[in-house]
């Protein structure tokens, strides 16, 4: 086990490079320029797909990017330059937009990508630290990175620029997101399987629908409180006769007319025009809703053609926390 001296050592070091390419960040994001904006604008318009390439730990990030663009809303594929002079070049075709990253500019490999790309009439986006190269001479955009030294002294090992590049890549993903309009329905609908698709599920899809606690403003409250505690909720929701929500009764409304529960109605008691969701509100939005208006439950409620709003369910937060969300 190293002593105290080699671990303060060691943690200097690391603070040391993540403050260096903190650094490059700050030089990047602060270079952002029109290209950057007509590189997402070509991305945005494009007819069919965004073809991302790069060699070596350039092609490591350009295979994350094109994930991020697909995970966003915008069709795109990694297209490895290796073996797209070995029959792959057929997964560029018209119509597609190519983002080529190699920080030289001049990586060989990429040769053929750019050439194929002309023939077809593609457009190439360029994420290159040298503007003369091959790349930026082929480029019809430039994303030009600052020149900044990588983190491994000797240079050995592309560490800055590549943290450049996934940044880069990054604004470009969520910009062209943000451009295209992108809805969070769509998102979802990208990651059925994961945490996203769940934070942004509807809470009409997690709601209880069945045997909602309801009562009317009439019911003496000796016949309320055996509704509120039989569900799980802690709530229970007044309705009028025509089923519209005019109120609810909390625990909270229990403590504090507690000397007149045994001869107070339900109306006499409850709380007026609650707050309420609607089926359509996001998971993560209700929980943070929920936290800030300081409740553990709420009904979900549908406006009536007559007026006034109809619980159409109840979400309690723990209907929510299992969705990979979390309480305040």
């Amino acid at each position: 086990m190293p002593n105290a001296a080699q671990i303060a050592t060691i943690r200097g070091r690391g603070r040391a490079i993540i403050a260096h390419e903190a650094e490059a960040l700050r030089h990047l994001g602060d270079g952002l320029d029109d290209s950057f904006a007509r590189a997402c604008w070509l991305i945005a318009g494009a007819r069919r797909r965004l073809v991302v390439s790069g060699m070596g730990k350039s092609g490591h990030i350009g295979r994350k990017i094109a994930a991020s663009f697909s995970a966003t809303g915008t069709a795109a594929l990694f297209l490895h330059p290796a073996e797209a002079s070995h029959g792959d070049l057929g997964m560029m075709m018209a119509g597609d937009v190519l983002l080529v990253l190699s920080n030289s500019g001049n990586t060989a490999e990429l040769g053929p990508v750019l050439r194929h790309a002309r023939a077809l009439g593609v457009a190439i986006i360029g994420m290159v630290a040298r503007s003369r190269s091959m790349v930026g001479d082929m480029a019809d955009v430039l994303l030009l990175l600052p020149d900044r030294p990588e983190a491994c002294e000797d240079s050995f090992a592309p560490t800055t620029s590549t943290v450049m590049q996934l940044a880069l890549g990054d604004a470009l993903a969520l910009s062209v997101m943000d451009a295209r309009g992108v809805s969070r329905r769509q998102i979802r609908a990208l990651h059925p399987g994961g945490a996203i698709g769940q934070r942004l599920t509807p809470v009409g899809e997690v709601m209880s629908r069945a045997g909602l606690p309801l009562v009317s403003p009439d019911a003496p409250m000796r016949d309320v409180v055996p509704v509120i505690t039989d569900h799980r909720f802690g709530l229970a929701g007044v309705v009028d006769a025509a089923g519209r929500l005019m109120g609810v009764i909390s625990d909270g409304d229990l403590r504090r007319h507690f000397s007149a529960l045994g001869k107070a109605s339900a109306g006499e008691v409850m709380t007026r025009d609650p707050r309420s969701l609607c089926p359509d509100m996001v998971a993560v939005d209700a929980l943070q809703w929920m936290n800030e208006a300081k409740i553990t439950a709420a009904f979900v409620v549908a406006p009536m053609a007559e007026g006034g709003e109809m619980p159409v369910g109840i979400v309690h937060m723990h209907d929510l926390l299992p969705m990979g969300l979390e309480p305040a």
